[in-house]
């Protein structure tokens, strides 16, 4: 009878049951955004204080041995000199990078950029190794609202070079020339700051 019941997909569930399980589950958007996130492979520390920011940065230098990043944001390098790393302003350098970000996309888990943040370079041109510094408010449901917040933030200087890191470990590179230029793979860690 069990044979009968996996062939014709008879069910003893009761309808209740059975509309327990289509129901759609809807998650915060940090919940959404983090669950993503880590499914991707990526690394996540909660912050609710600086000094958490500057605890954390100081673990991950310690626990990858890096002994300087490349950083852009005179903000960040405020950080990173209490910590005591020394820090490159030349995006070419292979250092590995600090920087901030646009949005985090809930419905994805990934981290928007733009020229703010990588100038006029792909992604990856850059370092395989990532940590970015962002907030909680910088959370939007999809890409098309965090291209909305970049133009409405940036009403008259928007910013050009949009893209985003897709995934979150090291992937081998692909020598099939139609992909050149389209690895958008990091090791990155996130320093998310909760700011509500």
């Amino acid at each position: 009878m069990s044979f009968l019941k996996k062939v014709f997909n008879i069910s003893k569930e009761s309808s209740e049951e059975k509309l327990a399980k289509k129901q759609e589950v809807n998650l915060s958007l940090d919940d959404s955004f983090v669950h993503y996130f880590l499914e991707k492979g990526g690394k996540f520390l909660y912050c609710t204080k600086k000094e958490e920011i500057e605890f954390h940065l100081k673990n991950i230098i310690q626990e990858n041995n890096w002994n300087e990043l490349v950083c852009l944001d005179k903000n960040l390098n405020k950080i990173t000199k209490k910590i005591g790393i020394d820090t490159k302003s030349d995006i070419n350098y292979s250092a590995p990078f600090l920087t901030t970000c646009e949005h985090l996309i809930a419905d994805n888990g990934d981290v928007l950029f733009s020229s703010n943040q990588i100038r006029s370079k792909k992604l990856a041109t850059l370092s395989d190794h990532f940590v970015v510094y962002a907030s909680t408010s910088q959370l939007v449901k999809n890409t098309g609202e965090g291209l909305t917040g970049i133009k409405t933030n940036s009403k008259n200087n928007i910013p050009t070079n949009i893209s985003a890191v897709k995934n979150y470990s090291l992937q081998k590179k692909d020598d099939n020339f139609l992909n050149y230029g389209n690895s958008n793979s990091k090791n990155l860690y996130l320093l998310l700051f909760e700011d509500f």
